[in-house]
């Protein structure tokens, strides 16, 4: 490289055109995919105390939420369920009821605006008792067992009209079993969307709270990944490649960045990052206090993420960034 001041850096940062025109990273509404929370309370909207500026909705705002995302230009939107207590229970089976919350909201929304992609989370934290991904017994998550309710629940997303299924439980071999079980009912054009390296983090706190996940017995580190491990996160990713994933995820975002990176270098295949609740949270309270600029912060954060290797990023902040992005 040329020295000063043969080369001057300061050139190409002088003016907003030559900024565009230099700029690396782009981001835009087909990068975002609006993660929300459906529920069956007889209120069609409540706020999420956890995560200001997020709500609950009811079915049928969750059909209005599709044609919003059609309008701005979001190609995909994630469902997850908040669910009432009673139907809760130690292995999740609320989570296979073919006329359940999930199943509902997916079919109106289809309904709604048939053109935007539904990505369906595969897990039983939301349906089980213990707050846990899985089967519990003795204190310990059984991993078979578990998969085996995996697949029932995946089958009947699929059947309401999902397009993507997001395992995020952390069973091994889970992925191949469902792609396996798709294959034998005839679904061969379900995508898969890997929660392949989720990490056991902090950063959830306020997730659980927006879906009413039952207080957590334990903690969930024997299946989610160390936050001190990066090659293991290779592994779990070659894995799930290896057994039927189209896509693969890394979970939380920007704490992990170099995960992101590390797995688009390595495998060049469909590489998400979620921007978690945890992170939404905490870009909504400084703002809120008036300490950090919020929409600048949450404009930076998803640049970051495009940058970092990742091909689009699961977020809460994907509207209102989506029509900043439209102007």
């Amino acid at each position: 490289m040329a020295l000063f001041p043969n080369t001057r850096l300061r050139r190409t940062r002088s003016q907003p055109w030559i900024r565009d025109l230099v700029r690396e990273t782009h981001l835009t509404p087909h990068d975002l995919i609006w993660t929300i929370v459906v529920s069956d309370s007889a209120d069609p909207i409540e706020p999420v105390e956890a995560m200001p500026g997020t709500v609950r909705m009811s079915v049928a705002e969750a059909a209005k939420a599709a044609k919003r995302a059609r309008d701005l230009g979001i190609p995909a939107i994630a469902v997850f369920p908040h669910i009432d207590p009673s139907l809760k229970d130690n292995s999740g089976t609320e989570a296979l009821n073919p006329d359940g919350l999930v199943m509902r909201a997916v079919k109106a929304m289809k309904d709604a605006a048939p053109e935007v992609g539904i990505i369906c989370d595969v897990a039983l934290d939301p349906f089980t008792d213990h707050g846990h991904d899985g089967v519990m017994e003795g204190g310990v998550i059984l991993n078979d067992a578990t998969v085996d309710l995996l697949i029932a629940q995946s089958l009947a997303q699929v059947e309401a009209g999902c397009d993507v299924l997001a395992p995020s439980d952390m069973m091994d071999g889970r992925i191949g079993a469902i792609r396996n079980a798709l294959e034998e009912a005839g679904h061969t054009d379900t995508l898969i969307l890997s929660y392949a390296a989720k990490y056991a983090s902090g950063f959830y706190g306020p997730y659980r709270s927006a879906i009413g996940s039952a207080a957590l017995q334990g903690d969930k580190k024997t299946y989610q990944m160390d936050p001190a491990n990066t090659d293991e996160a290779l592994r779990e990713v070659a894995m799930d490649i290896e057994e039927g994933a189209d896509m693969v995820m890394v979970k939380p975002g920007l704490p992990y960045l170099d995960i992101v990176t590390r797995v688009k270098e390595a495998f060049g295949v469909p590489t998400y990052a979620f921007q978690v609740s945890g992170e939404y949270a905490m870009i909504m309270a400084a703002a809120q206090n008036g300490w950090i600029d919020g929409e600048r912060v949450m404009m930076e954060t998803l640049t970051c993420f495009k940058r970092s290797g990742a091909d689009g990023i699961l977020t809460y902040f994907a509207p209102t960034a989506a029509e900043i992005l439209g102007e």
